[in-house]
């Protein structure tokens, strides 16, 4: 290992490896569990999503280590950015706030869908112990609806439909349920629009019909983060960049931990990652001295 940190870092700190950013991307990932307790350490991936270059990898998933390392960077290589991606994190929010405030933040589409499947499953859980006082079981018919409440609406089939709307009949007696399903495929049509006003319409008004106090708690919740993100849920239909090449680079590193059977050293964490995915360039090899 002493060789790869010699050689390595030689590499991945080198001033050309890193070049022009225009959409810049971040993302946590679990690198270990440490202690006798499994303490977990966490560490932020910077990415350049247009090409999908790890750019570094900073300890930790809040705001701090983020903007330390984007001061570090020259106010002209930061003013290029157009693009800041993110997975609806406060943390990075603050990050591109703070130190990209040019930059028009993107919420990733995959984590704005997964918010209305998250409050659908949120609020069947709740019905189901209110009704029967007791979690999902075999034989109920909420628990044995929950897969087909996953199923976009497009994918049902007749009888899949059929079958899902004669569970809630019998195990949702308010339809919050049902309420929560038809907020979670408004939520997958904000993607359908093509049109980025049109997109910002039907966003606001997500926010205000969520918010109505005759809807679900969770549906509610819904609304209200829907409409605290309503711009860069937006600024999708314009810029079209997502967090997905961020999270590609998460799976990278992920591989490496596997590979490795595990790392806890931080250092060596980050020169294996930035290795593997942060694009050095090996024809400097042979001109460098350990």
């Amino acid at each position: 290992m002493d060789a790869v940190v010699a050689v390595g870092e030689q590499l991945i700190d080198h001033p050309d490896r890193i070049g022009t950013v225009t959409a810049l991307g971040l993302d946590e990932t679990l690198f270990a569990k440490v202690g006798r307790f499994r303490s977990q350490l966490w560490s932020t991936q910077i990415v350049d999503v247009r090409r999908g270059q790890l750019l570094d990898v900073v300890p930790g998933r809040d705001s701090v280590n983020p903007c330390r390392w984007l001061a570090a960077r020259d106010q002209a290589w930061r003013d290029r950015i157009e693009w800041a991606t993110l997975d609806l994190s406060a943390s990075y929010r603050t990050v591109f706030d703070t130190m990209l405030p040019a930059a028009v933040q993107v919420a990733d589409p995959f984590h704005v869908v997964r918010l209305g499947n998250q409050a659908l499953d949120e609020c069947r859980r709740r019905v189901q112990n209110d009704t029967l006082g007791h979690r999902g079981r075999r034989d109920d018919p909420l628990w044995r609806a929950r897969r087909r409440l996953s199923i976009a609406r497009e994918r049902l089939s007749d009888a899949q439909r059929e079958r899902m709307t004669g569970l809630l009949r019998a195990g949702d007696p308010r339809q919050e349920v049902w309420f929560a399903w038809n907020a979670k495929e408004v939520v997958r049509q904000i993607y359908d629009h093509t049109d980025p006003d049109l997109a910002a319409e039907w966003v606001a008004e997500i926010g205000r019909d969520f918010t109505d106090r005759e809807m679900p708690i969770e549906v509610r919740r819904l609304g209200r983060t829907i409409a605290r993100w309503a711009a860069p849920i937006v600024a999708w239909h314009r810029s079209h960049v997502t967090n997905g090449p961020t999270e590609a680079v998460n799976n990278l590193a992920k591989r490496i931990k596997r590979v490795a059977f595990g790392l806890v050293n931080f250092r060596h964490h980050r020169i294996r990652c930035l290795l593997y995915a942060g694009r050095p360039d090996w024809t400097l090899l042979p001109t460098i001295q350990p």
